[in-house]
């Protein structure tokens, strides 16, 4: 039997395969950093590009402000860099759950949150609060993008970020894998704090406004609300996942 290929590409964002431009020194400074991030050229101002350390093979082009102002979109803010890369390698679940084993660090799965900015702060929290990485649905997840990377503020780069093609399967293997699958929903009748205990969890969260699909719900061990106050329905899911990710480290 055949054993399959253990990495591979995700697909090119943008129309005609395009490869993903990012902007603004986090964002590019983080890629060039990466050495599983390939990237294939910059454009900046002389002044920008004088404070890195640039490999010698880079295509580098100067350019004024406005120029660079042309190749990312209106009012993006590029910080005088902008540079052109290769979406990263395919991360398989089996491989990053393997990597986690013996360790406490929780694990992060969206279920359909389509928003790049979402998406990008969400990467953003788990590289602060040490998460193990995330987990998407591949077609219900932004591609790698300028805005997504500007979000993550350079998170994107050192965060495990695992697409799977049916979410249900992916968290029977997590549940495995010994992770505690717990559902954040507004209408659980309990806290995320006394549903964690002292369990190693997967935190799993739904777009916001629809939240968890009912099929997903059904593949967590427990599902636990945030103790927010009724002034609000609730929290942008960006939001609710930095503070999952805080009660987690704070135990």
């Amino acid at each position: 039997m055949s054993q399959r290929p253990r990495r591979g590409h995700r697909p090119q964002s943008g129309p005609g395969g395009n490869r993903p431009r990012f902007w603004g020194r986090h964002a590019v400074i983080a890629a060039l950093a990466n050495p599983e991030r390939t990237v294939r050229r910059i454009w900046g101002t002389r002044e920008a590009l004088q404070a890195l350390d640039l490999p010698p093979v880079l295509p580098i082009t100067y350019a004024d402000a406005a120029d660079l102002g042309r190749l990312v979109p209106p009012d993006a803010p590029h910080q005088g860099l902008v540079i052109e890369v290769d979406p990263l390698d395919e991360i398989w679940l089996g491989d990053l759950l393997e990597a986690g084993e013996g360790d406490r660090r929780p694990l992060l799965v969206l279920d359909h949150v389509t928003d790049p900015h979402n998406v990008g702060a969400i990467l953003r929290s788990a590289a602060a609060f040490d998460a193990l990485g995330i987990v998407t649905q591949d077609r219900h997840a932004p591609p790698e993008s300028g805005s997504l990377a500007r979000a993550a503020s350079g998170a994107l780069e050192v965060v495990p970020w695992v697409r799977v093609v049916n979410l249900a399967r992916a968290l029977d293997e997590i549940g495995e894998a010994g992770f505690w699958r717990i559902g954040l929903a507004g209408e659980a009748s309990g806290s995320l704090a006394q549903v964690m205990g002292d369990t190693r969890p997967a935190l799993v969260l739904g777009a916001e406004g629809e939240g968890m699909r009912h099929n997903t719900a059904a593949h967590c061990d427990d599902l636990a609300r945030l103790p927010i106050s009724p002034k609000v329905e609730s929290l942008n899911v960006s939001n609710a996942a930095a503070i999952a990710l805080y009660a987690a480290a704070a135990r």
